[in-house]
């Protein structure tokens, strides 16, 4: 297995089309100069010595140089042993509800803001534990599957929003089923699925597909985030101003309202435990207290273990190439330019 321990220096590569159009700006404007400086044929016997292919050469040397010493910077690495590494902690799909009515403003600043932040604090506090994002609407997807490499997984869940699934409505059921199907069973750690949603609009195979959750050992814990009194939707334009909220097909504004009733239901069918969302408190915190409770399975999985820097070959390479650059002459070489099947008593055939 290769791998980059500083990845982030590879972007520099980018610098290397760069370098080549600026060198090849400088021979176009070194040639329109000689040019203007006298007559083509004056210019040619005057330059005879000079080699255009050397030049050619020392210049992509020179880029070559750079990209080894870039790619020494970001110090590839070779893994060395790979085994099995014990791992103890538990298995959590948050099932995120991204559906437009998250977008209501009743908890500040929107539904949605508010879970990604307490999903965000709670990967800051995992430690050992998977977890797991599946995004719900009117379907499910997995947004990313369960991992303990918690910087992709906050990079996954900053790009979960209203947009990424194409069909609206709230089908909490549908998300139970796509996170059971996303656990690996034959790992033998306790499973929770932990549903953060408004809860509306939730229809009767959410229960159905909670029961099937519970005979699979699978916890369930639901967040409900807004209220029941309800709220509407704010509408804005690209520039980011509030011109109305969401209406219905006969014009008036839609109130979204929160289902306790349902979310309470599905924790108890999932023998978790039902958190009322609210501007202050993080509940994600306070069922992440519950699930540290539960007894921790170990669990195993193959992994490098050792790894070695590989990062001397490319920069002894560039140092070499750096070397020859500085002895490589653009003056041609006689002997070699006598062997040209191009040269003519003159000079080089046109």
């Amino acid at each position: 297995m290769i791998r980059f321990a500083h990845s982030e220096y590879l972007i520099l590569l980018g610098l290397i089309p760069a370098l080549a159009a600026v060198s090849w700006l400088f021979a176009r404007r070194r040639a329109r100069a000689l040019m203007r400086f006298g007559e083509p044929d004056v210019i040619g016997r005057l330059t005879d010595s000079a080699s255009r292919s050397k030049r050619t050469w020392k210049i992509a040397i020179l880029l070559t140089a750079v990209a080894l010493c870039v790619v020494g910077l970001a110090n590839p690495q070779i893994g060395t042993r790979l085994e099995e590494v014990k791992q103890e902690g538990v298995d959590i799909f948050i099932a995120l509800d991204v559906s437009l009515s998250m977008k209501a403003e009743d908890i500040k600043p929107t539904r949605l803001d508010k879970a990604k932040l307490e999903i965000r604090n709670l990967i800051a506090r995992l430690g050992g534990d998977r977890i797991g994002l599946v995004v719900f609407a009117g379907e499910a997807f997995t947004q990313f599957p369960l991992t303990t490499d918690y910087s992709a997984a906050n990079l996954f869940l900053d790009a979960a929003d209203v947009d990424v699934v194409p069909e609206q409505g709230t089908s909490i059921g549908a998300a139970i089923e796509q996170a059971m199907e996303s656990f690996d069973y034959s790992m033998p750690t306790t499973k929770v699925i932990v549903i953060i949603t408004d809860g509306e609009n939730t229809e009767g195979e959410a229960f159905d597909a909670a029961e099937e959750a519970a005979k699979k050992g699978i916890l369930l814990y639901t967040i409900g985030l807004g209220s029941a009194a309800g709220s509407p939707i704010p509408v804005y334009n690209a520039a980011g101003q509030q011109t109305d909220f969401k209406r219905d097909k006969s014009g008036k504004v839609v109130v979204t309202r929160l289902d306790e009733e349902s979310l309470e239901k599905i924790a108890a069918i999932g023998h978790g435990k039902y958190f009322h969302g609210t501007n202050s408190q993080d509940e994600l915190d306070a069922i992440y207290k519950s699930i540290n409770g539960l007894q921790k399975r170990e669990f195993g999985t193959k992994q490098f273990t050792d790894f070695e820097d590989r990062f001397q070959m490319f920069l002894a390479g560039a140092i070499v190439l750096l070397v020859l650059e500085v002895f490589l002459s653009e003056k041609k070489v006689k002997w070699i330019a006598r062997w040209n099947p191009l040269r003519t008593e003159e000079g080089v055939k046109p």
